[in-house]
């Protein structure tokens, strides 16, 4: 059997939004398809600091985080693209002045504004306390972020935030005036051309599995694209594969349609 290598997106992917845990049928399934000489990572939005001991307790042989910034195999380091001093100053400054509700995400750390009395915000920044997510705020004197997302509110200058970040950065619209804000250059997409690169595998021999929009830059890169049943509808005309939903071993049927196990 050809090696082939894989890429997982978390959230609705393989970690169930109805359950919140990845169940043990999807564990199984990705493990077989390792024992068959198959790579399998976790291609994922959230930096390295947003994965907590769900993901990390899984046998992946690597992960890449941040859409794509930043890429880890077996340990070592691959790729980390960090912003400049100058960038994120830039971003604070913006944020503040265009009144926007902000999450940004470094490696280490992962930051809020003190000071937000959102209610999204302060159920965002409680879950990731709860999973020990290493918390920040804006005024953090070393402040050090790879990407973010904003929220929209009613007084908020978006406009003038896009217009002055546009040519740094690449606006994902995740829908009710939610969007991830990831440096131009960067995708999910890249980090699996960077490590078929690295693994000198052809594009055939890569598999992408998701079910959101900020999936779509893998999903339209790979020829075995593969969403998830529970995916947004509008994801189904542009994949090889529609799948069962995540709670009803959505991943296993997948791998065994591609024959990986």
């Amino acid at each position: 059997m050809n090696k082939s290598i894989l890429f997982f997106d978390i959230d609705g992917t393989i970690l169930s939004e109805k359950t919140h845990v990845i169940s043990e049928d999807t564990k199984e399934a990705i493990e077989a398809a390792r024992k068959n000489g198959h790579l399998a990572f976790i291609n994922t939005g959230r930096t390295l600091e947003e994965l907590d001991h769900r993901i990390l307790s899984l046998e992946f042989d690597g992960y890449v985080c941040g859409c794509g910034t930043y890429i880890m195999h077996a340990d070592r380091v691959l790729l980390n693209n960090l912003l400049t001093k100058e960038c994120m100053v830039s971003v604070l400054k913006d944020i503040k002045e265009c009144k926007l509700e902000a999450c940004l995400e470094g490696i280490t750390t992962v930051y809020f504004d003190s000071n937000s009395t959102n209610t999204r915000i302060c159920e965002l920044r409680e879950s990731m306390k709860n999973r020990s997510i290493n918390l920040g705020t804006f005024d953090d004197e070393n402040i050090e972020f790879t990407k973010l997302t904003i929220w929209i509110q009613n007084d908020s200058d978006y406009k003038t935030f896009y217009q002055r970040q546009k040519d740094t950065f690449t606006f994902i619209d995740r829908g009710n005036q939610f969007f991830e804000i990831v440096p131009k250059g960067f995708s999910k997409a890249t980090g699996i051309q960077f490590l078929l690169n690295y693994f000198n595998l052809s594009l055939s021999d890569a598999y992408a599995f998701g079910d959101s929009s900020n999936d779509l830059p893998m999903l339209e890169y790979v020829s075995n694209s593969v969403a998830m049943g529970n995916s947004d509808p509008s994801l189904f005309p542009l994949v090889s594969f529609v799948t069962k939903d995540v709670d009803d071993n959505g991943i296993r049927y997948a791998l065994e349609h591609y024959k990986l196990i």
